[in-house]
């Protein structure tokens, strides 16, 4: 079903049984009104950085109070290793072998037939509002935010533009932002603060509107560059050991780098505080679903990212980029009081490609046909897990495609398509430490079958020019 088809049959309505029927555990099955949904993403925070996923070294008592009200996921999956594949299937329902953005350069657009979650809850009047990096098209491109099914947008377009945290100028809609206080080298106004400010003016303005509202935050912390301002930097000072920061690339830095980066995220969970509070003092507490996630898992290292030193992909193997679970396991934290039970975890295996049928089912709406992805709400409320005949992921490396896939228990990886397959046992080895290729011959059949089956070739992975020397609009 192409995006034209879609929106012309959306038109018809809701679906015939109205909003979503949720059954709540204990109790018979009611009637509710579709939810709000705000969805909170940090960028290359990795699966252990939390304290509630066991982190020990950065302070984060707002995600983890998230954490305490609601349910935290242990098998939850990004859409790939890096981010503007992984953001590409979180919009469009489809996974890496079917999504039509698969290059990580930067700015590859959303195509106009594309069909993203925020079109989709349209069909319930849902008010829809992006505040933050989006890495799916530059301006003027058909990715645009705003072409692509939200009412209202701030932030980078393209995501190398969303390396600078004092950036002068951000996009708002499709007219550029100026940050004044950024000029002339200045350093007054932090991308994130805006995004989040932006974000909850959103949320503010929505109880005089009837309909419900999806407020997307993609924030670009802990991603490189490991800037912060003084008031979080001074939080963590003396406390870690320090190496001097070393400049690569064009990502900037700050003298004690362990302290910049965990100020970085401890500060993006003081945001999370403001939005949550803001949420429950306006009222929606009970009708809103929060859920927060990372695009993918932490970075190895570079420009003073220590992976090994705050064990922030502990205890999987592996970081952004590559398909060991380090890269594509995720944490994932969702509250929604009153339907969703406190305290509660759940090992629900899920990805990136199943939050636009998940949203759809809350909201009682249509989903587009041929997607890959499958609606959890029944693991939300019932704690009943979904059987997955298989999961799969892909990213390019060097021209070649390195694949993985999940078949129940059993995962399979390879590391270019005339490469040898691996097999691990992720109920017995999370790790991925042990190698089982040889004693199951069946399982790598069936593997490379599936490698086989899911990818198809992608249209060109193309930027939009860019002016002078810049990648970016």
């Amino acid at each position: 079903m192409n995006r034209r088809h879609f929106l012309r049959l959306a038109g018809l309505g809701m679906l015939s049984t109205g909003v979503a029927r949720f059954h709540l555990k204990g109790q018979s099955s009611i009637r509710d009104t579709p939810p709000n949904l705000v969805l909170i993403m940090a960028d290359d925070l990795g699966y252990n950085h939390l304290g509630c996923y066991g982190g020990e070294k950065i302070r984060t008592p707002h995600l983890d109070k998230l954490a305490a009200e609601g349910m935290r996921f242990t098998q939850a999956y990004a859409g790939c290793t890096v981010c503007a594949p992984s953001r590409a299937t979180l919009m469009t329902g489809y996974h890496q072998g079917h999504a039509s953005v698969r290059g990580n350069s930067g700015g590859i657009p959303l195509l106009d037939e594309d069909i993203t979650v925020a079109e989709v809850l349209e069909q319930g009047d849902y008010h829809t509002g992006c505040f933050g990096k989006w890495g799916l098209g530059d301006a003027r491109t058909t990715g645009v935010p705003t072409r692509q099914g939200f009412d209202e947008y701030l932030g980078p377009l393209d995501q190398v533009h969303a390396h600078f945290y004092y950036p002068e100028y951000l996009w708002h809609n499709e007219e550029k932002y100026p940050l004044t206080g950024n000029q002339n080298g200045r350093q007054e106004q932090y991308s994130n603060d805006l995004f989040t400010e932006f974000a909850m003016d959103f949320i503010k303005r929505q109880p005089e509107n009837e309909a419900p509202f999806f407020c997307y935050i993609p924030y670009t912390i802990p991603h490189t560059e490991l800037l912060v301002p003084e008031d979080s930097l001074k939080e963590y000072l003396g406390t870690f050991p320090e190496e001097p920061f070393e400049y690569q690339g064009h990502y900037a830095g700050q003298e004690h780098p362990h302290a910049a980066f965990a100020a970085m995220i401890t500060r993006m969970d003081g945001y999370i505080g403001q939005i949550v509070d803001l949420i429950d003092s306006l009222g929606m507490r009970e009708n809103t679903l929060v859920l927060f996630t990372s695009d993918n898992g932490g970075q190895r290292s570079g420009a003073g990212v220590d992976l090994e030193f705050f064990k922030g992909n502990y205890p999987l193997r592996g970081w952004k980029g590559n398909l060991y679970e380090g890269g594509i396991r995720v944490p994932a934290i969702a509250r929604w009081p009153g339907k969703i039970a406190p305290g509660s975890f759940s090992d629900q295996v899920w990805a990136f490609w199943d939050f636009l049928p998940t949203a759809a089912q809350l909201a009682g709406v249509r989903t587009p046909d041929g997607i890959d992805g499958v609606s959890i709400v029944p693991a939300l409320f019932d704690r009943a897990v979904l059987e997955r005949e298989m999961m799969y992921w892909e990213v390019y490396r060097g021209g070649d495609v390195y694949q993985a896939v999940r078949m129940g228990d059993w995962k399979a990886v390879r590391h270019g398509q005339d490469e040898p397959t691996e097999l691990y046992n992720l109920r017995i080895d999370l790790a991925e430490k042990f190698n089982l290729a040889d004693n199951y011959p069946d399982l790598i059949a069936r593997a490379n079958r599936l490698f086989k089956g899911s990818h198809t070739e992608p249209r060109p992975q193309e930027e939009p020019d860019a002016p002078g020397d810049r990648r970016y609009r």
